[in-house]
């Protein structure tokens, strides 16, 4: 049973501009401008194409990482980073103080081909440029016992957008104690999801791809996890999360979205977004 969290999100829920002034002069061996400007190299790189800079206005990911805490001299584990969009922000800003895993599900035979060109075009993304990505290391793992890298060595794990994928597949428990697994102690957890509206019944999160924020921070607590805070930054207010193929309809995909529709979808957006803030206790 889904505990009730309305009272807890409500305590821990400001304003994305409160939220980013915490994070910016939040104490650390890197003051505030210094790791708002890696930031701003890397998000601002000519390694990112333009359709990738595009959705950031839709992702925010400056304000994102910033709240979530990231420092140049983490160790950080990202979870599922498909085509590597967060990567290639996250990656080049570790590379001469951090560590970056990049935790991929094993490759099987029975995988579809699309997500078997996805994983060697990530590799092939990662490989490319040693100076921008680093000593960036891919772990594989197995959703039924999943292993992201060293035990207890991640100062931070990230995962974007993949938590209704793992409901649909019934791993998410195990998903989540994997995070819990490869974190220090005082580690943090930063999940974005598409949410859904409370009280969504499971099977229509799963059918829509929208989570409600109950589920999601029931499965960080029941890892171990305590929920610390939740921000505003990647809200919707557009999005009104009843679209007939689910959040699939909207960009970046617009799946089997008639033509004559697509401007409306587009005038949407990207899907309004839950932003999590978990701390290993």
């Amino acid at each position: 049973m889904l505990t009730n969290y309305t009272s807890t999100l409500s305590k821990v829920r400001t304003t994305a501009a409160s939220l980013l002034a915490i994070a910016l002069f939040a104490s650390g061996s890197v003051n505030a401008a210094e790791i708002s400007s890696l930031l701003d190299q890397s998000i601002n790189g000519a390694h990112r194409s333009e359709a990738n800079r595009a959705r950031d206005r839709y992702r925010h990911p400056k304000e994102t990482l910033l709240f979530f805490g990231l420092k140049p001299e983490m160790t950080v584990a990202e979870i599922s980073p498909a085509a590597g969009w967060y990567t290639e922000i996250i990656a080049p800003v570790l590379k001469n103080q951090g560590k970056y895993y990049a935790a991929v599900p094993k490759v099987v035979d029975q995988m579809p081909e699309s997500m078997k060109r996805r994983d060697s075009n990530y590799r092939a993304m990662l490989a490319s440029d040693p100076s921008l990505y680093g000593s960036a290391t891919i772990v594989t793992y197995d959703a039924a016992s999943p292993e992201f890298g060293p035990k207890a060595t991640s100062d931070m794990a990230l995962t974007f957008r993949n938590v209704h994928n793992w409901a649909k597949a019934g791993n998410a428990a195990q998903m989540f104690s994997g995070f819990f697994n490869v974190l220090k102690k005082g580690g943090i957890l930063g999940v974005v999801e598409h949410r859904a509206a409370p009280g969504t019944s499971f099977k229509a999160q799963i059918d829509s791809g929208y989570m409600t924020e109950a589920y999601v921070i029931e499965a960080a607590t029941q890892a171990g996890f305590k929920l610390l805070a939740s921000s505003d930054i990647n809200n919707n207010s557009l999005d009104t999360k009843d679209h007939p193929g689910g959040v699939w309809n909207l960009p970046p995909n617009l799946r089997d979205v008639p033509e004559q529709d697509r401007a409306r979808y587009l005038a949407i957006g990207e899907s309004d977004r839950m932003t999590l803030k978990f701390v290993k206790p």
